[in-house]
């Protein structure tokens, strides 16, 4: 049991320890401007009197939520949830690492009904900073924000004449090797599925046709299929009841990749045999698919660390630039 509360505000903790009101302030939120011995002693004193420091008025005080927004705009893809495979593989070691830094994390899934939606997010005061996941084709309305509010990062496709500060894969480098992968496995007849509309999936395509360009050309085909499952499955479905079948694939993500797998297994295709596939993330699912699904790699666990602390180096007021992580291929048995 927790002792009975005998000291209720910071005064009287600070006439009982004999210092002033800002040392015990500072000892009990870690201030190592006090001597340690000073420190330990008062917190000492605060857990034998029952006192508990009002952490709202705290950041009140101190003009801080304790709250990070994570803000996913869907402007592209309303159909898309927070069950994405994508989603749950990033929240999770987001989640971590904003806990770890001693803050809460306000979730918003956005579907934009103006241009301002994300200027509403920053002038409400509800958080300190905030996470944008993902670009969409919301691109003016981040940068409109980024231009005026500074703690905010972007998970999202590198963007070097924008102000945003972004965070992910080196998408074209991704987009090359898979494709430079299919080629020199033999494959001509390749294709690309994904909407160029999201950053993310046009720098990828522009990595895919950069393979192309390089092996002479070649016959490519682009099928601009949305993200959800059922979505990209029926776009894929009615894509090859119509055409000729491409003997590789460059998906630009692993749920289009898996969305292809089904559609291809639907009409006799086998693969790796008569169609290479592959993904792109590597989500959790995609060692276990029929089959084992080849992927280009993005380290979400690392993006979310990188992420966090870019966002609290901005709001430290530090200067800090975009990162593009190097992409991995995951070689597995669809390609």
């Amino acid at each position: 049991m927790p002792p009975t509360p005998t000291v209720s505000t910071l005064a009287e903790l600070a006439e009982l320890a004999g210092v002033s009101v800002a040392t015990v302030s500072r000892s009990l939120a870690g201030n190592t401007v006090i001597a340690e011995s000073t420190r330990t002693r008062i917190v000492a004193l605060a857990r034998e009197h029952g006192f508990q420091v009002n952490q709202a008025a705290r950041n009140l005080r101190l003009r801080r939520t304790g709250a990070i927004g994570v803000v996913l705009p869907l402007g592209h893809e309303a159909e898309q949830h927070l069950s994405d495979p994508f989603f749950m593989s990033l929240l999770g070691p987001l989640a971590d690492a904003i806990a770890d830094r001693g803050h809460d994390l306000l979730l918003s899934r956005i579907i934009p009904k103006d241009d301002r939606w994300l200027d509403a997010i920053v002038d409400a005061r509800r958080v300190d900073g905030v996470i944008v996941i993902g670009q969409s084709n919301q691109i003016d309305a981040i940068e409109r924000v980024a231009r005026r509010y500074r703690p905010m990062v972007v998970w999202g496709a590198d963007m070097p004449d924008k102000t945003q500060i972004t965070i992910g894969s080196d998408n074209v480098a991704g987009g090359r090797m898979a494709a430079e992968h299919l080629l020199a496995q033999g494959r001509t007849r390749l294709a690309f599925f994904g909407n160029i509309e999201v950053p993310e999936f046009a720098a990828r395509y522009a990595g895919f046709q950069q393979a192309l360009a390089a092996a002479g050309g070649g016959q490519a085909t682009l099928l601009p299929v949305h993200l959800t499952s059922e979505a990209s499955y029926s776009a894929i479905e009615n894509y090859l009841a119509g055409h000729a079948s491409p003997d590789g694939i460059v998906a630009a993500s692993d749920v289009i990749a898996m969305s292809a797998l089904r559609a291809l297994a639907g009409r006799g295709k086998r693969v790796p045999q008569d169609v290479s596939v592959i993904g792109y993330d590597d989500v959790l699912i995609a060692m276990h698919t029929n089959p084992p699904l080849t992927t280009v790699r993005q380290d979400v666990a690392r993006g979310a660390a990188i992420l966090v602390d870019l966002l609290f180096r901005r709001m430290e007021g530090e200067e800090v630039e975009s990162v593009a992580m190097t992409p991995e291929l995951i070689l597995r048995a669809s390609a």
